[in-house]
């Protein structure tokens, strides 16, 4: 009978079994922290995936560059590939073209606006990389105060029930307090992930970034010496 008894109480703190248990509130809580939590991992395996073959190919794109001897034909091949090293290279040929079809150039302007497109793209890929990684970061600071208040209604509910048996054994309070901590405990495992890997892509979209300018510099400086011819 003895082992019965310990059997019960831990299938009852199972985390099913307190899901079960609690009340509307609560359910609510925990069913929104772990969509939460899968999202943020989707989000996470999603991007890294993302963010390494996009690098790949990128490479793979900036050796063909340099190697390229017809800018022209680069252009009008893999220039047009939807890469963000792709994308600065056209930015930067279109406005080249733009801006030399005319008898007289203006050297200086032309500089100046190469600059510009090129690095508006550049800034327009790095957004387009760090898309939804502010889920990340509002998960990561909102998820722990969700869990707070399903702790803070399930330790509300302990009383109600206290109140209500006019008892204060432990029997009464601790599935309430268990369900309060079981809330906590689903916000920190949707809060913890999304913080370390929001900070971690984040570094790895700002090294693209930082990479992204210098070949547009690198592409600037190229077509500046061409002006001079």
């Amino acid at each position: 009978m003895e082992g019965f008894t310990v059997t019960a109480s831990g299938a009852t703190m199972s985390p099913i079994a307190l899901f079960m248990q609690a009340d509307i509130v609560v359910k609510g809580v925990m069913l929104g922290l772990l969509f939460a939590s899968i999202w943020t991992w989707a989000i996470i395996i999603g991007h890294s995936f993302r963010l390494t073959r996009l690098a790949k190919k990128s490479d793979a794109f900036e050796r063909e560059f340099w190697k390229a001897e017809d800018i022209d034909r680069l252009y009008d091949g893999a220039g047009r590939e939807d890469l963000p090293s792709a994308k600065v290279f056209s930015a930067g040929v279109s406005e080249w073209r733009r801006s030399t079809q005319g008898k007289a150039v203006d050297r200086e302007g032309t500089r100046a606006r190469l600059a510009t497109a090129m690095g508006a793209a550049v800034a327009a890929e790095a957004d387009r990389l760090s898309d939804r990684l502010n889920i990340l970061a509002t998960i990561g600071s909102v998820a722990p105060f969700v869990g707070l208040f399903g702790t803070v209604w399930g330790i509300m509910r302990s009383f109600t029930d206290i109140a209500a048996s006019q008892n204060t054994s432990l029997g009464v309070v601790a599935p309430g307090i268990a369900e309060a901590l079981f809330a906590t405990a689903l916000g920190l495992f949707a809060a913890i992930p999304a913080v370390i890997a929001y900070n971690r892509l984040s570094h790895r979209v700002g090294r693209f970034e930082a990479k992204l300018n210098r070949f547009a510099d690198g592409f600037h400086a190229t077509l500046s010496r061409e002006l001079e011819r």
